[in-house]
């Protein structure tokens, strides 16, 4: 691996730059998260936070068929966009209201569906927060755009403020559905003011077809995309949700919750900051392989022991925080979170598809993906239940992330053995520490939060000395990442 620091360090300084703020984002969002999670699993019930997955299904179907890509394509142009920021606020305003339309009037059958009556008014009650986002101002996507993640931290925690403000509240008062309800639509009017104290600019109702069209050529395989990743994503609620009932969908969207936690936010931490990052260096292939193969690394030496973290210790943390009540997530986390780890990678490696014009590759694969969760997660269902649609997910994220790293190999032309090591070399390492708090669980048992914490670090330090045995061996070059990212943290004053 490329030792120099010379010809990377304004890219570098402007991604580490940037994923300090989103980090300081995501960390913030889901320690309140969690923290929120954590009250209103102790007040509220699973068919509570199922009534609000068929709901959140059910936008999800209507946004996601009727996406336009148009943000995606004004992140990715390289020219000035502010002539396209009417259009696409105009075009956003139009769908949205036509979103919500559509779900006063199909609510009741969406729920006959689902054998869920109680939820007809839970949708279109939920469905304020669609015209909320339609009408939030279309420029704060320059913060993304010209990697102001300081805004874009103070915009994004504002959202969680405004939930958690109104939902623990009335989880208090109302021990039902509508806290979880009352604290989404207060998040989206809190997104909807705060995108106007952020950014000066003033959209107005304008549109041009000319420039529509335009911006809906790169577009239209991000809609492509999106069908795909709801598909993917969503499909497997459905069909519990039909299937197992309203109950099982609360376990299992609460299972996905915890398992996804660490690793896909830290794939999407990095992902929102290199799209942009990357789109500007697109041109130069080796420095661009040299870039993704530096992020992939540290994605992996991050995401994958909290994987394994989550894997050793769900049942204890689950019986900490959240009560026995949601004891029957544990074997569903432990597949989930591999599942979660995968879709890290597959994440972090979208960007550079994106970054390059090129969304059609990701549309493709992921029909493979669609393919392959759709041909297992019914006898995989019919064999294990819950456990058996968990494990479809993680078969068809295994198989998407096989086809995603092989496309971005041709593309970017790097050696395979360099992944390779960045990706093994983790896993190794988290496979030994897991092991090693196995057998110290069995032998020395633990009876309070601090052994657990001692437990914990145990592992940690095991694998960070396996790490440094890789780096002496085999030039994985961690070290050099870590202090590469140090002098990035420090230009961040500059």
């Amino acid at each position: 691996m490329n030792t120099s620091l010379s010809n990377e360090v304004p890219i570098s300084k402007e991604v580490i730059k940037g994923s300090f703020w989103i980090l300081a984002l995501r960390i913030t969002n889901r320690i309140l998260g969690l923290a929120r999670t954590v009250i209103l699993a102790r007040l509220l019930l699973p068919e509570h936070f199922g009534l609000v997955g068929i709901a959140a299904i059910t936008v999800s179907i209507l946004e996601t068929f009727s996406q336009h890509g148009l943000g995606v394509a004004l992140v990715q142009k390289k020219e000035n966009i502010r002539d396209y920021l009417d259009t696409a606020w105009t075009a956003s305003i139009i769908r949205c209201l036509l979103i919500y339309l559509i779900l006063l009037f199909s609510a009741p059958y969406v729920t006959q569906f689902f054998k869920a009556p109680e939820a007809t008014i839970v949708i279109q009650v939920f469905g304020i927060s669609v015209i909320m986002a339609g009408f939030r101002n279309i420029a704060v996507l320059y913060f993304q755009r010209e990697l102001d993640f300081k805004k874009q931290y103070l915009y994004e925690f504002s959202i969680l403020l405004g939930n958690i403000s109104v939902a623990i509240p009335a989880a208090l008062l109302l021990r039902n559905v509508w806290a979880l309800v009352l604290g989404g639509i207060a998040g989206s009017i809190t997104r909807f003011i705060m995108s106007y104290v952020l950014h000066p600019y003033r959209p107005r109702l304008r549109f041009e077809l000319e420039k529509f069209l335009n911006l809906f050529g790169f577009g239209k395989w991000v809609l492509g995309s999106s069908i795909l990743v709801f598909l993917i994503t969503q499909g497997d609620d459905i069909f519990l949700g039909k299937i197992l009932g309203v109950t099982a969908l609360g376990f299992y969207q609460m299972a996905f919750m915890i398992a996804n936690l660490p690793t896909t936010e830290i794939s999407q931490v990095v992902s929102h900051v290199t799209f942009p990052a990357y789109s500007k260096i697109q041109e130069d292939t080796q420095r661009f392989a040299n870039a993704y193969l530096k992020v992939m690394q540290m994605i992996t030496f991050i995401a994958v022991p909290l994987a394994g973290a989550i894997f050793t210790f769900t049942p204890d943390l689950i019986s900490l925080l959240f009560s026995n009540k949601w004891m029957p997530v544990v074997p569903i986390v432990r597949i989930l979170v591999w599942a979660g780890l995968l879709k890290a990678l597959i994440d972090t490696t979208s960007s550079v598809f994106n970054a390059v014009g090129k969304p059609e590759i990701i549309t493709k694969w992921q029909i493979v993906n669609f393919i392959v969760l759709g041909l297992s997660i019914y006898p995989l269902a019919k064999l294990w239940g819950i456990v058996g649609i968990s494990s479809a997910v993680l078969m068809s994220n295994a198989v998407t992330t096989i086809i995603c790293i092989h496309e971005s190999k041709k593309l970017l032309r790097y050696e395979g053995t360099r992944l390779f090591k960045i990706i093994i070399f983790p896993l190794s390492g988290i496979s030994v520490s897991i092991s090693i708090i196995i057998w110290l669980k069995n032998i020395w048992g633990y009876d309070n939060i601090l052994e657990l914490v001692l437990l914990f670090s145990a592992g940690s330090f095991v694998y960070l000395v396996i790490t440094w045995f890789f780096d002496k061996v085999s030039n994985y070059n961690m070290r050099l990442i870590i202090k590469e990212s140090i002098i990035g943290m420090r230009m961040i004053r500059s």
